[in-house]
């Protein structure tokens, strides 16, 4: 029996029914399918693309039509490998985790198949999957596991640290009333250091497992207050840009939260632009909807409908390559005086709103994507 005839289609072999229907055309099939694909001939030339090509390339068929695919992606990419194995071998290959990385493309932690085309020699069929949303939520619950650590570290710390701390602070209030003015420096500074580690430990605390208050909320105020306090704190001279969605139904959670993990990126951002040497500090936030954006829980069969999109991006330096898979651990920093609890507590309380905090990083450009539940079944006015 020849190739051809075992890749004959699946559905010739099942039972007619009693009134045969129209198969489909395979092209309509091809472009109705929610993941990548597209179709190489022997000179890598793109012959087709569905629409999830496109948006995931972002080049429409039309642009694509003249291209190879080394006008996309540098010939030494791993995946011109993978259909040299798929071509001689006419068999499917697969890998996980690569990078499409161009001046036109970024696209990282991508899992691609390919399959050759026997019926066009020297064709192969690419389908490829961005999973970083899948591994970033298996990495937020690792995080969360070390969040709870810092949980009962702040418990200890606030019983065992906070009562003989207001002791020591208020002992040195009295020396600094009493002592020559030679001294008295001396008493400021016992003061001002139990204050940083009072505010410390109160920072900590807010890793406890509370119950939040959840309520309709307008994402788009929410934004507009965090780049108020921005503007007229510590992004002063820093452009803001802002591209909204302003059909976006209201978020599921917690205002005064969703605020402080608001801030808490912007301000990262605003130290990122002014910390290096870009001299044209912007930052970008946005908002969209993504139909069908449904995340699985590993080791679970429950499934997160995070449909509502919010980003903060920023044209910094960028995050170092070595802190990036830690980057939401309690702890981690790349400040030199930061203590590493700003992005831990980000992750915390998205994931308490059973959300999903990614981020993508090179230079020149940072993004934080929060995916968010939105308002189901019901009408509310956001607030």
């Amino acid at each position: 029996m020849s190739k051809a005839a075992l890749r004959k289609p699946p559905f010739a072999a099942l039972a007619q029914p009693a009134e045969p229907q129209r198969v489909p055309e395979p092209a309509l099939i091809l472009g109705a399918l929610p993941v990548p694909v597209v179709l190489l001939d022997a000179d890598n030339r793109f012959v087709y693309a569905n629409h999830a090509a496109e948006q995931f390339l972002g080049i429409s068929v039309a642009q694509l039509a003249p291209l190879r695919l080394d006008d996309l992606v540098p010939r030494d990419n791993p995946i011109f490998m993978l259909m040299g194995y798929a071509r001689r071998g006419e068999a499917t290959v697969s890998d996980h985790d690569l990078t499409l990385e161009s001046p036109r493309l970024h696209k990282p932690g991508i899992t691609v198949q390919i399959t050759p085309l026997l019926e066009m020699p020297g064709a192969v069929l690419l389908v490829m999957q961005d999973a970083s949303a899948a591994r970033a939520l298996d990495r937020q619950l690792s995080f969360r596991g070390a969040a709870r650590s810092v949980t009962g570290m702040a418990a200890i710390l606030a019983h065992e640290v906070k009562n003989p701390l207001s002791g020591i602070r208020g002992a040195a209030q009295l020396l600094e009333a009493s002592v020559a003015e030679p001294d008295r420096e001396l008493a400021l500074l016992i003061r001002d250091e139990a204050d940083r580690i009072r505010d410390l430990v109160d920072r900590m605390e807010m890793f406890g497992e509370k119950p939040i208050e959840r309520s309709a909320v307008n994402i788009h105020r929410v934004l507009e207050r965090v780049r108020k306090l921005a503007q007229t704190g510590f992004a002063a001279h820093i452009r803001f840009t802002e591209v909204y969605d302003p059909s976006l139904p209201p978020v599921w959670g917690n205002r005064d939260q969703l605020v402080q993990v608001l801030l808490n990126l912007v301000k990262n951002a605003a130290e990122a632009v002014t910390s290096g040497d870009t001299p044209h500090g912007e930052i970008v936030l946005s908002t969209a909807y993504q139909h069908g954006m449904r995340v699985a829980i590993p080791g679970s069969r429950t499934r997160l409908d995070l449909p509502l999109l919010v980003s903060v991006r920023d044209n910094g330096a960028g995050i170092p390559e070595d802190i990036r898979p830690h980057l939401f651990e309690p702890f981690v920093t790349s400040k030199p005086s930061g203590n590493g609890l700003g992005l831990a507590l980000v992750a915390k309380i998205v994931g308490d709103h059973g959300g999903l905090v990614e981020v993508d990083s090179r230079p020149g450009r940072t993004e934080f994507r929060l995916h968010l539940p939105v308002v189901v079944d019901e009408e509310f006015d956001a607030p």
